[in-house]
């Protein structure tokens, strides 16, 4: 099978280069989105093997994968891979994924992190808990981590759906109309490597917004 890693990177320069260079020592094309950085994340990228796109300036996350997907839906993936670009997702996690989608046939695998939190602060992880409790009720399947960006989804469920989003809660948005959809839900366990670096996300902010985007999707007729 034909899988594409997918990163989106913002600010990454010290982190970006080892990652694409594991991935690329599994074997797999490497797309790195470069969102508006200001250091020498798209050059470090390059220079290890990815194929840079650039979105000129930050546009958020959720617009980094839109444009590092268009890009693997014009070849012929069967599926890609997303994973963050700070180093916290670990290369050696990718077969499980693969595994996981050969022996469930899911369209979609998710990271779990829940099933070994430790290293997470408090805060994430309660908020973690409650949006992923929340968020497997509009999907009607469970999902234990909602939250986690590392994840394989298949190409055939990402044309099926229309993402809007343009930030962290794009994951949700996959999730749920993928779910609306039809499309099976799996998860694997991974390892998260935690730093000293400052999380993007805000839990409280990003919370209500999530909360604001379900609410929306709510009345949202299927697309």
């Amino acid at each position: 099978m034909k899988i594409a890693i997918v990163i989106p990177a913002h600010n990454e320069a010290q982190a970006i280069g080892p990652l694409v260079e594991a991935v690329r020592a599994l074997g797999y094309d490497c797309v790195v989105i470069d969102d508006g950085s200001v250091d020498k994340t798209a050059v470090v990228a390059r220079e290890a093997g990815a194929v840079v796109l650039k979105t000129g300036t930050k546009s958020g996350k959720g617009n980094a994968l839109k444009v590092g997907f268009d890009h693997v839906l014009k070849s012929d993936y069967e599926a890609l891979i997303a994973m963050d670009g700070d180093g916290q997702h670990a290369p050696s996690d990718i077969a499980a994924f693969v595994a996981c989608y050969q022996n469930t046939n899911a369209d979609i695998v998710s990271g779990d992190r829940m099933h070994n939190p430790q290293g997470m602060p408090l805060v994430r992880l309660a908020t973690n808990r409650f949006m992923s409790w929340l968020i497997s009720l509009f999907c009607r399947q469970h999902v234990p981590d909602t939250q986690c960006g590392f994840r394989l989804i298949k190409t055939n469920a990402l044309r099926a759906i229309k993402l809007e989003s343009s930030d962290f809660e794009i994951e949700t948005e996959v999730l749920i109309k993928a779910s609306k959809k039809g499309f099976k839900i799996a998860s694997v366990g991974i390892k998260t490597i935690y730093r000293d670096e400052i999380s993007k996300i805000q839990p409280v902010r990003d919370t209500f917004r999530f909360i604001a985007y379900l609410w929306r999707e709510l009345w949202r007729k299927n697309d």
